[in-house]
């Protein structure tokens, strides 16, 4: 089964929508799996330099006790699923572009899955940095890729085009929110669902299989 996921690693719901997606497969163990993660950036105007995060979420939200509601919700929803977000690290709100890049790297390497666990944990759980080349370079590094070989993949922007190139495929297809995922290119779900919903596709798809 090939499952495709649209995502943004600023995206807390997408850091949930992974470990969801976990707890479905961990119980269907005997289910042939190939996941692709893909970029959907939500925030593309930000600057290279990111953006101060309190900045940010009041422009966007507005409202700080609402703001401090959703968050206490994600993490009580997040730690159901081995999450320790910790918001309050969080100090900028990156441009994405380069972590997607590195996603890409990863991809080519068949890292990609722990890499982008490691990447949302390192932004959600540490408030590291996800603008910063050597940041990425040492998350990836930390899982078997090459450090200098991925910091010159990042520095030279080479997988640019691909993202666009991604971007542009998700539009054409509808997808305007984060997480989506795409299962055989026949079921297509939006949101952090729980795992009896992913469960439901699996079984349906391997009795049509």
């Amino acid at each position: 089964m090939h499952i495709e996921i649209y995502s943004d690693l600023v995206c807390p719901w997408c850091y949930v929508g992974r470990q969801r997606l976990h707890a479905a497969l961990a119980q269907r163990p005997d289910l042939p799996v190939d996941v692709r993660w893909l970029p959907f950036e939500l925030n593309p105007g930000i600057g290279p330099q990111g953006m101060d995060r309190t900045e940010y979420l009041t422009g966007k939200f507005g409202d700080a006790a609402q703001l401090a509601a959703m968050q206490r919700h994600i993490g009580e929803v997040g730690s159901e699923f081995g999450i320790d977000f910790h918001f309050e690290r969080i100090r900028k709100t990156p441009n994405t572009r380069a972590a997607h890049s590195l996603m890409a790297v990863a991809a080519a390497a068949g890292k990609q899955n722990e890499v982008v666990g490691a990447v949302f944990a390192a932004y959600f759980e540490q408030g590291r940095d996800l603008g910063d080349l050597d940041v990425l370079a040492e998350i990836g590094a930390a899982h078997g890729l090459a450090r200098d070989a991925t910091l010159a993949a990042l520095a030279d922007r080479r997988h640019h085009a691909q993202i666009v190139a991604h971007e542009r495929q998700a539009a054409q297809w509808g997808i305007s929110g984060v997480p989506t995922f795409i299962f055989d290119r026949r079921y297509a779900v939006s949101g952090a669902q729980e795992p009896a919903v992913f469960l439901k596709v699996f079984d349906s798809l391997r009795a049509a299989a």
